[in-house]
């Protein structure tokens, strides 16, 4: 049976999800959250999005392999259609997130710390295995219905409902009804071809603090009214 829960990576809880999901061809959308793996903790990030009712599946640092569960692979989450990146307008939040956020038995949403500038693939991609292995393990089909996501500062191509609906692995930039941009020009035929057995067991959260002392916590935000989103 498959883990609902990834296997190895630290639990940080959100205390709200996008519901129950609506069925359908399970998909994964990889996101990035505009932050500097060099300088941002995973913890930091997870707690920020918790923080402000827009958490996803995961935060992963590719750098160090750190990885944080915030919801279950059951529950919708709540990152699409909302503003991306750790920093925001407040103002431009949305009341609930996007009804996308609910479509397929699952839709796993991964926050990457780095930018669209520099696409996370040429990273070391630690940790990366771990999570293929995870995925794969609830047979989400390693294909990209929608070709490669749009480099940084290209003009997007169009978000097509017929290529979401094969589901699979997208972009933030290839999700109907999304403004998001990420993940920028990510190399997704090495996505694909990773041996998902080579998986290690992930680094001690505990251990990758000690050695990472002058990354920064981002100071704490009052929350934002936002509603459970209905089921």
């Amino acid at each position: 049976m498959a883990d609902a829960w990834m296997p190895g990576a630290r639990c940080i809880r959100a205390q709200i999800d996008g519901g129950q999901l609506g069925g359908g061809a399970p998909r994964v959308v990889w996101l990035t959250l505009g932050a500097d793996p060099r300088t941002v903790s995973v913890w930091s990030a997870a707690q920020r999005l918790n923080q402000e009712d827009r958490p996803t599946h995961l935060v992963w640092d590719p750098l160090t392999g750190d990885i944080a569960q915030l919801l279950p692979i059951v529950r919708a989450g709540c990152a699409l259609g909302m503003p991306e990146y750790l920093d925001y307008e407040p103002d431009r939040l949305p009341p609930r997130p996007a009804s996308v956020n609910r479509e397929g038995r699952l839709c796993v949403q991964i926050g990457v710390l780095g930018t669209p500038r520099e696409p996370f693939t040429s990273f070391q991609m630690i940790g990366l295995a771990s999570i293929l292995a995870w995925l794969d393990s609830w047979q989400i089909p390693r294909r990209w219905p929608a070709g490669q996501p749009a480099p940084y500062r290209q003009l997007a191509r169009p978000r097509s409902r017929a290529l979401w609906a094969h589901g699979g692995h997208f972009g933030a930039s290839q999700v109907p009804e999304c403004d998001n941009l990420g993940p920028g020009g990510i190399d997704i035929d090495h996505m694909t071809r990773l041996d998902a057995d080579i998986a290690r067991p992930l680094p001690e959260p505990a251990r990758l603090a000690s050695a990472n002392r002058s990354r920064i916590r981002l100071a704490p935000r009052s929350r934002p009214e936002l509603r459970p989103a209905v089921v």
